[in-house]
């Protein structure tokens, strides 16, 4: 695992670069404000529902939640299943809001 800050992200989605964003918090939290990266409740990670996961073990994959905590866990998972390249993204939705507002 790997981390990657809130301004780092947006750089990226800013440049337009194509990049696997997950989202591991719950259906009613992504409802509030999501960055557009695919849900994927950490529940579903834990228990191994990764059929939705398993075409990205090789690729880069950046993940998020509310605050970084649930993300740091999903990495986890994810590193000791074999995926290659997981990112942490630091501070989570909440890093987002406070720095750039609510997404759009």
């Amino acid at each position: 695992m790997k981390s990657i800050t809130v301004a780092q992200l947006k750089a990226k989605l800013d440049a337009g670069e194509k990049i696997n964003l997950i989202d591991v918090r719950e259906p009613h939290e992504y409802a509030e404000a999501n960055l557009g990266g695919q849900l994927v409740p950490l529940g579903k990670i834990q228990t191994m529902q990764l059929e939705d996961l398993e075409d990205l073990k090789e690729e880069p994959v950046y993940i998020h939640c509310r605050s970084g905590k649930r993300s740091a866990m999903a990495c986890m998972v994810l590193d000791q299943v074999g995926f290659k390249e997981t990112y942490n993204v630091e501070g989570g939705i909440l890093d987002w809001i406070d720095k750039y507002g609510m997404p759009k």
